[in-house]
């Protein structure tokens, strides 16, 4: 939200049930601000869920972005291997191969 969307405000009603309207009284007497804010905040939350679920990768792009090295190079794949190796190797007792 931009600064200037801060304060440009809306007059909005709504139908609303009953177990909401109790839950939206809660809220802002729990959070100790208005019911307007509680719904500006739960629909930000929303809108901010939404938004990462939409960017995620879905499971086979994750799957397939996975198995062609998950943007690692080969060349930094081979450090990382011959650096793990090292540190187990270093961490071995003596009577293990």
């Amino acid at each position: 939200m931009s600064g200037s969307d801060t304060y440009k405000l809306t007059r909005t009603s709504m139908a609303l049930d009953a177990w909401t309207i109790r839950a939206l009284d809660e809220l802002s007497k729990r959070m100790h601000t208005s019911k307007a804010d509680v719904i500006r905040r739960a629909v930000r939350e929303m809108k901010d869920r939404s938004d990462r679920e939409v960017a995620a990768p879905k499971p086979l792009e994750a799957l397939d972005w996975l198995q062609s090295g998950g943007g690692l190079l080969a060349e930094e794949a081979a450090e990382y291997r011959t650096a793990m190796v090292a540190e187990r190797n270093a961490k071995k007792y003596w009577w293990e191969p």
